[in-house]
């Protein structure tokens, strides 16, 4: 991509109503545009890195046999009356709106019991499970209290998946294999090292639950974590967790600010006796399906990175993520030799398979440096006349400053796929 193409543009500074430092950062970059508070539109250089972060999740997902699906987000009245979810007393984070044709409906928060009652057209026999299936949807809660930045949102975009077991043991093992799945996740995307499996509170899905969350000062939670012992339990539950079957005690526990990425939620029976999705055993008798919930935020995950990496000068993103891995810069352009050879090795660098975003355009080398940096390609590669003359390009690691001189051979060695 050359950077004049793209009809983005950097800015100096963020709306003043927002305070969140991941969207300061996105806004100002050119990745989001704000469109109202917890509502954000995904520009070019935005909407890659959520393709990025889904590719790695959508792989590892695979790697578990699910398959993947869209659903509708216009949710039936009738079917969460079923499951009691319906009431906004109970679910304070419902859209609702009222048909032209008469009748309600409401706008999706989560999936669980439609996809459940959707199963039941193609679920009859233990012979059916164990399935597992899983999409990437927008979802649609009303916030009191937007805030975050694109951490926590009216709309964001999620990857939930739902698992069906004839027993206990089929879940249970589709349940730890996720687990070992979400952690390969984030630690793709660079926050494996301070991501916990943290024990937490089931909230408005079930009693209990298995959050991932990561270190993260703008995180909204505080976690309890152990690092010796890998053990991390949500704030919520200190108190009535079981510390002495986790094999820690409370002294051992550090209160740690944290971002929920991911959660999983065991439903057991409960869920599809509600929904009525039942199976023909192996005895013939016919018995409610086992069930799970499993979740990523995705464009939460966005904000999470930003906000872990980011420096002062701007996004600091992780190779696997980032819209580009290299960002080409090129001076004196008003030099005609200097552009060709830029244009040569910007497409010499394109047909190896390298994914560059040139900055082609007519600016000053300050403003393209302070872009560059803002805009947070994993490296930067500056072409001059200088460099030309000496046979080299200067390469900037964004990530540490590091600079390197390379020659044409290095730099294609270095970077082709």
């Amino acid at each position: 991509m050359r950077q004049s193409h793209l009809f983005t543009k950097t800015q100096k500074e963020a709306p003043a109503d927002e305070l969140a430092k991941n969207a300061q950062l996105l806004i100002r970059a050119g990745y989001i545009h704000k469109e109202m508070a917890g509502a954000y539109q995904l520009l070019p250089l935005g909407l890659m890195v959520v393709q990025n972060i889904k590719q790695i999740v959508r792989e590892e997902m695979t790697s578990l046999g699910t398959n993947e699906m869209l659903a509708t987000n216009l949710q039936r009245k009738e079917l969460w009356e079923r499951t009691d979810r319906w009431d906004s007393k109970k679910v304070n984070t419902w859209f609702k709106s009222e048909l032209q044709a008469g009748g309600e409906i409401g706008l999706a928060w989560t999936h669980e019991e439609p996809i459940t009652d959707m199963m039941k057209n193609h679920i009859h026999s233990y012979k059916d499970l164990p399935r597992a299936t899983y999409q990437f949807q927008n979802k649609l809660r009303n916030e009191a209290r937007a805030k975050s930045g694109v951490m926590r949102g009216r709309e964001f975009i999620m990857k939930d998946a739902y698992s069906f077991a004839a027993t206990e043991e089929q879940h249970e093992d589709f349940y730890e294999r996720c687990k070992v799945a979400y952690m390969k996740c984030f630690e793709r995307m660079g926050v494996g090292a301070d991501t916990y499996i943290t024990f937490a509170a089931g909230g408005d899905f079930t009693e209990f639950s298995h959050e991932f969350q990561t270190v993260c000062d703008a995180g909204e939670d505080v976690s309890y974590i152990c690092k010796e012992k890998n053990i991390a339990i949500n704030e919520e539950v200190i108190d009535s967790a079981d510390l002495t079957a986790l094999g820690v005690t409370k002294d051992e526990l550090v209160a740690t600010k944290t971002a929920e990425v991911g959660n999983i939620f065991n439903f057991g029976r409960t869920k599809a006796e509600e929904v009525g999705l039942y199976f023909n055993d192996e005895n013939g008798e016919r018995t409610a399906v086992w069930m799970g919930s499993y979740g990523i935020g995705i464009t939460r995950m966005m904000g999470v990175i930003v906000e872990k990496f980011a420096d002062d000068k701007g996004i600091v993103w992780p190779a696997a993520v980032a819209p580009y891995q290299l960002h080409l810069v090129g001076l004196n352009g008003d030099d005609s030799e200097i552009k060709d050879w830029t244009d040569g090795i910007y497409t010499a660098l394109k047909a190896r398979g390298v994914s560059v975003l040139y900055d082609d355009r007519d600016a000053r080398p300050g403003e393209k440096f302070a872009d560059s940096d803002l805009l947070g390609m994993p490296y930067r590669v500056v072409m001059s006349k200088k460099g030309k003359e000496a046979g080299t390009f200067e390469v900037v690691t964004r990530a540490t400053g590091e600079v390197r001189q390379l020659t044409e051979e290095e730099l294609f060695a270095d970077f082709s796929s």
